[in-house]
């Protein structure tokens, strides 16, 4: 079923969008589609059709986030004309099927972190994206926090070798709202649904990073996970938790460096707190999500009584993706990584270049996620993704 949510019609000559999920992911990602084109120099998009399962609700969110039409029904994405990118938001057990269908139909398509719930899934995934990409359909997964422009900052001073030979990574992702244990359930704490918990909603971003700014590839992994409150307040009584709340590895990488891991959504008092601290042979970076336009850098070769880690306000017009937006020295928010995002999905389609992350950047973290549960099975032994 479709409702118009507006007058609004297909331009010819732009690119389609429809968005699967019009919750959190949802919207940030219709702010994207709803801003790109008012930033970046990218082919032109129209807001197509937004689907949910509720008709209701769907119908009022897409008139809020500027969609043409809501609908209930993600099959008619397959079968529209006027459709050219599709863009997955759904709990993680639909992004298969929605993903593999939707390439099969010739839709570009870009899909939430993690990439699937299982290693498996996440091949199946791979595999219609290399046949799609053969007949010029792109797709991309969403690591966002690539397009923070103090991270893409980060990955080149460590390509450059201004801090040489890294040594070993630090990254936390912690949050904190699960600590109240009267906190309800949720399809985040189904294992059916979210295929792990603070494992595949937070270290899939930390895996990521240790991806993005290394290039390095994990060669072994030791780790163990936790969950603290076994039972949620479900809308029929009690409900068992299936998933994790807190997870921590050690990663041994194909360079010899050593990443250290730790997530949680049970750190009480950090909102949404993603640090990463780097040390290598010549010098030091830190960064950290609550003051995502600075980057900190240490430089050893300073001479001994002026060293310290010097902050990088990353708001130049010459930094990574600073160039599209404002005048040097004003900042910029979570909810531009996802215009970024956008705009870098939109050139690739425009290009015909390789996009990044690529589903197979996806599985690899996927392989890296299921081997911390299967060492935390072994009681940590080391564990080599596959």
């Amino acid at each position: 079923m479709t409702t118009p949510a507006s007058a609004a019609a297909a331009v010819p000559g732009t690119l389609g969008v429809a968005v699967l999920g019009y919750s959190f992911m949802g919207k940030a990602h219709s702010n994207a589609w709803r801003n790109v084109n008012a930033f970046y120099p990218t082919p032109r998009v129209t807001q197509q059709l937004l689907v949910g399962r509720d008709a209701g609700h769907v119908a009022d969110a897409a008139t809020r986030f500027g969609w043409a039409e809501s609908s209930t029904d993600w099959r008619e994405v397959l079968e529209r004309d006027d459709i050219h990118i599709v863009d997955i938001c759904t709990p993680g057990h639909l992004h298969a099927e929605l993903a593999i269908a939707a390439l099969e139909a010739g839709k570009h398509v870009i899909v939430e972190k993690p990439l699937a719930n299982s290693v498996a899934e996440a091949e199946l995934m791979v595999a219609a994206a290399v046949a799609a990409r053969s007949r010029g359909v792109q797709s991309m997964v969403g690591f966002n926090y690539r397009r923070l422009p103090a991270l893409a900052l980060a990955r080149t001073l460590i390509s450059d070798g201004r801090v040489g030979d890294v040594r070993q990574i630090r990254v936390s992702y912690l949050q904190d709202w699960l600590a109240d244990e009267r906190a309800a359930m949720s399809w985040r704490l189904r294992k059916a649904s979210a295929g792990s918990g603070a494992l595949g909603d937070l270290a899939s971003h930390a895996v990521d990073q240790v991806a993005f700014l290394l290039d390095d590839p994990v060669a072994s992994v030791s780790g163990t996970v936790n969950t603290f409150v076994a039972e949620r307040p479900g809308p029929a009584g009690p409900e068992q938790v299936t998933v994790d709340d807190a997870a921590w590895a050690t990663l041994r990488l194909a360079s010899g460096a050593v990443a250290s891991l730790e997530v949680s959504r049970f750190a009480t008092g950090r909102k949404n707190s993603l640090q990463i601290e780097i040390y290598g042979s010549r010098g030091g970076l830190r960064f950290d999500l609550e003051h995502l336009n600075e980057l900190q850098y240490f430089d050893s070769g300073t001479p001994a009584e002026l060293q310290g880690y010097s902050k990088i306000l990353v708001t130049e017009p010459s930094h990574p993706y600073l160039g599209a937006w404002w005048p040097a020295g004003h900042t910029l928010g979570w909810d531009h990584t996802f215009t970024s995002q956008a705009a870098d999905f939109l050139t690739a389609i425009d290009s015909g270049t390789p996009t990044t992350p690529s589903f197979e950047d996806g599985l690899a973290t996927q392989r890296v996620l299921a081997a911390v549960e299967a060492s935390a099975a072994q009681a940590g032994a080391a564990v080599a993704p596959a």
